[in-house]
């Protein structure tokens, strides 16, 4: 963050466009807008192309000598095989619906991230080779050739889009320009120009089932040190088994929450809740992550990660899943899972064995969000809440893109939220539910070398965070991400300090009234809990 411009110097923001054209304006590879190239040992784990030493910055990539020939070709066989992809790439009209939607485009004024402009990067080239009037007109028609620098420009922009799909929602066909995003990403894997921060998880999920490559015994153990955290706050020792055969349900999170706060304490509420009412669940040490960076590599590496959970699933004998509260998973389970891995025929449809709820939109893919699962006890009353504990937080929530846009995961948390705190702030209508803004380090953006850009594309999420901070005194950011939990700090720092970060079920453990507890004094974070009305007056 030191090496950051101040706040006040990153609001300079010039919209006014350059004097060259689009296609005549050269990408700046500028240290903090850029991220760094994929290395070689991670390529090689997953059978990647190309795995060479290389920087974005280097006027050499190392390419294949027919590397036009294979991008070409990648493009044509996903042409035909993807019918949403030729609709996206003739349907458009560029009427500039989606232009100020795109949180990089508000953060930085440059308009190749401006969604249209960013689709035409791919739809140019394109027209050049796979359109008549393209192959004719040339430029007139919007075409040209695939070259180095346009290669350069793929990377530069195909990397500053987070596949949020906000411009989705504005655009009056319906063009997603995130599934493009994806597309150009997979071309640009075709010839091994892929991040290092996408192909480090990806080849870490693949070799050992989570993000951070750790290994089973210590994933085991980073739970069990939060099952202590737990006996010093509750006085109760709750016991998660790990590849358990037998066990009604497999409960997979994202890593995110076993590795580091603020997750962590989301992980703890988790623990929690499944003590207090005797969940029969089981974790995988193989299957140790939700979360899929696949979906940011490739349909067909979307597909191997993904089918991990499933493979597990069968092993341990699980009746169904219990997912945790991440992003990407919920996207990839939501919308790619059945014509993918799926449908998972081999699991019972999805029922509550505390309330009997049987989830229906579970149906086909067997796996239930955490979200869904808590909201649906707390209807049931079926646990003890006091969202007293939870009364030295003022609380705004964040739409995280994939859960809502995705998977229209808008009432639950919000729903528990309310039982579980006293008091919450919605943001802006036009920041949340169909309409919220990203976090601006989607997507495998979230690296230590991009904090410029991360900044930028945040800012209108910050922005409207600090609406609520000043008006209301909010001084809590919840949200059902752990991406999402593991950006936001850097986020809330720079631009509305004195605004802290938790997942939801970090708040549900706050006001979880635990059979047998002993008198509660600090939160899941060890910090004291606010004095009840009869400790305010002496005990009287």
């Amino acid at each position: 963050m030191a090496s950051l411009p101040k706040p006040e110097e990153l609001l300079k923001i010039n919209y006014t466009p350059p004097r060259t054209g689009w296609m005549d304006t050269p990408v700046n590879f500028r240290r903090g807008t850029y991220l760094y190239g994929a290395k070689p040992k991670n390529l090689e784990a997953v059978g990647l192309p190309n795995p060479r030493e290389w920087a974005p910055e280097d006027e050499d990539w190392k390419l294949p000598e027919n590397w036009r020939e294979i991008i070409l070709e990648g493009l044509r066989e996903r042409l035909g095989r993807f019918r949403s992809l030729q609709i996206f790439m003739d349907a458009c009209v560029r009427c500039g619906a989606c232009a100020d939607k795109c949180h990089f485009f508000i953060g930085t004024g440059d308009p190749k991230n401006m969604p249209v402009l960013r689709a035409e990067l791919l739809r140019s080239v394109y027209r050049k080779d796979f359109t008549t009037a393209g192959k004719l007109l040339g430029k007139l028609f919007g075409a040209r050739e695939l070259t180095i620098d346009v290669l350069k420009e793929w990377y530069y922009y195909y990397f500053q889009c987070t596949e949020c799909r906000r411009c989705s929602i504005f655009c009056p066909f319906g063009i997603d320009t995130a599934e493009i995003t994806m597309i150009a990403r997979e071309l640009l894997n075709l010839v091994g120009c892929n991040i290092d921060w996408i192909a480090a998880p990806v080849a870490n999920c693949y070799r050992t089932g989570n993000h951070v490559g750790i290994e089973p015994h210590a994933f085991k153990d980073m739970v069990e040190f939060c099952v202590d955290e737990i006996e010093n706050i509750t006085g109760i020792r709750v016991e998660p088994t790990f590849n358990r055969k037998g066990a009604e349900i497999l409960f997979i999170a994202p890593s995110g929450d076993v590795f580091a706060d603020p997750g962590t304490y989301t992980l703890m509420g988790y623990l929690m809740l499944f003590h207090e009412i005797g969940l029969d669940y089981t974790f995988s040490t193989y299957a140790s992550e939700g979360g899929n960076f696949g979906m940011f590599t490739s349909h067909e590496m979307m597909k191997r990660l993904n089918a991990k959970m499933y493979a597990e699933a069968k092993r341990l004998g699980v009746k169904w899943i219990l997912g945790g509260e991440c992003g990407h998973m919920w996207r990839v389970i939501n919308q790619y899972m059945d014509t993918m891995n799926g449908p998972a025929d081999f699991l019972e449809e999805p029922v509550s064995p505390i309330t009997g709820t049987k989830f229906e939109n579970a149906k086909s893919t067997k796996m239930v969000h955490i979200v869904e699962f808590t909201a649906d006890l707390i209807r049931h009353n079926k646990i003890k809440l006091d969202p007293s504990r939870n009364d030295h937080l003022k609380v705004t929530f964040h739409d995280s893109c994939n859960p809502a846009r995705a998977m229209g995961l808008f009432e639950e948390p919000r729903y528990i939220i309310k039982n579980v705190c006293r008091n919450f702030y919605e943001m802006p209508e036009n920041t949340i539910r169909e309409q919220t803004f990203c976090c601006g380090s989607g997507a495998g953006l979230n690296s230590d070398e991009y904090m410029e850009m991360r900044m930028r594309g945040g800012f209108p999420r910050a922005n409207a965070v600090k609406y609520v901070r000043d008006k209301y005194g909010v001084n809590l950011l919840a949200c059902i991400c752990a991406v999402d939990r593991a950006v936001f700090p850097a986020l809330m720092s720079y631009w509305v300090p004195g605004v802290e970060v938790a997942g939801v079920h970090e708040l549900v453990g706050n006001a979880l009234v635990m059979t047998g507890e002993k008198p509660r004094e600090t939160s899941l974070r060890g910090e004291p809990l606010p004095l009840t009305e009869k400790e305010e007056n002496g005990g009287e």
